[in-house]
């Protein structure tokens, strides 16, 4: 008789290719409505499991950790943050948990320099107006937005998504400054080009163009707060396509309410998926789905990490992409 098969949960619908082979070597409990669980059937999933795939939506705090059955004992994160899930209250569990990093670093840079490039020179703005069919011919005066050659752009946090942010960036003439926990090598300062700031409230102050990417933790929750968004100048724009909990949404409504911002390109949220009506109602913001990883490549590419983590602990290895309290 062979070995039984682990019990793998799914919490969302994932790409047919990943589910197919999922399925040629688990014993597979997908989600083919691709509702979001609620929290009972989270707790039930867990209870049943051995191995639980969630995704960035799906809250693994402790209250459904403590509930977890004897042999769940990893958590395959569907996503590239882990702060949908109390990665101290698992290990303290025994629970592993990994993520999928570094799949969907080119496609969310490109999705950055694509909003970096479209609110300054204000595209949706024109779409709205050719939608409508308002437009009436070509002004010198008219839609008039900013250059984006020789601005300079701030990136919070500079891992593989904010230097692949940078290289884009360089391209298009703009100069690159950047603010991180750790200083990077001189070598890849030099091939970016880039200017480390050690104070992060003295870079907003002199940025044109300030890009998020760090990850969403208990530090780095509301960085961009009330006093720090009064600090960046009036001209100048805000991008976010990480966490929406790194920035204070509500004063951020009202910098930019007030002109002291000059615009912003969001496509994640503090609230998700609820979003201030006033955001929306703002012809200087460009406001996305969270759709900065979604192409077809890098949504089977982290499919393909997460089987790859899962078959890797299933045969009493350490997953390539294990998750410890102390990488947070």
């Amino acid at each position: 008789m062979g070995k039984k098969k682990p019990l793998v949960v799914v919490t969302r619908k994932l790409p047919d290719v990943v589910e197919t082979r999922m399925r040629e070597l688990f014993e597979t409990r997908l989600n083919e409505s691709d509702r979001p669980m609620t929290q009972a059937e989270l707790v039930e999933a867990v209870r049943t499991a051995d191995v639980l795939v969630p995704t960035v939506t799906d809250r693994i705090d402790a209250a459904v950790l403590s509930q977890a059955g004897p042999n769940l004992k990893l958590i395959a994160n569907f996503g590239n943050g882990v702060d949908n899930i109390d990665v101290v209250s698992a290990n303290n569990r025994g629970i592993n948990v990994t993520n999928t990093p570094g799949v969907l670093t080119e496609d969310t840079a490109d999705m950055t320099m694509a909003l970096i490039l479209a609110v300054p020179r204000r595209i949706a703005e024109g779409m709205k107006v050719m939608e409508k069919g308002e437009w009436t011919g070509w002004s010198p005066t008219w839609m008039m937005g900013r250059r984006i050659w020789g601005k300079r752009l701030g990136i919070i946090g500079m891992g593989r998504i904010g230097q692949a942010v940078a290289r884009r960036a360089k391209a298009f003439g703009m100069s690159i400054h950047y603010h991180n926990r750790r200083r990077l090598h001189s070598d890849i300062e030099d091939a970016l080009e880039a200017t480390y700031w050690d104070s992060l409230d003295q870079m907003l102050a002199r940025m044109d163009v300030v890009s998020v990417h760090c990850p969403h933790t208990p530090g780095t929750f509301h960085l961009l707060s009330a006093r720090r968004l009064k600090l960046m100048k009036k001209d100048a724009y805000v991008v976010n396509t990480a966490r929406g909990e790194v920035i204070d949404e509500t004063a951020l409504i009202r910098q930019l309410e007030s002109g002291d911002l000059a615009g912003a390109g969001l496509d994640v949220f503090e609230h998700e998926p609820a979003v201030n009506p006033k955001l929306a109602q703002m012809p200087n913001v460009l406001l996305l789905p969270h759709m900065g990883s979604a192409t077809i490549e890098g949504r089977i590419e982290m499919g393909e990490k997460v089987i790859i983590n899962t078959k890797t602990f299933m045969d009493g290895h350490r997953p390539p992409d294990r998750v410890l309290p102390s990488m947070l």
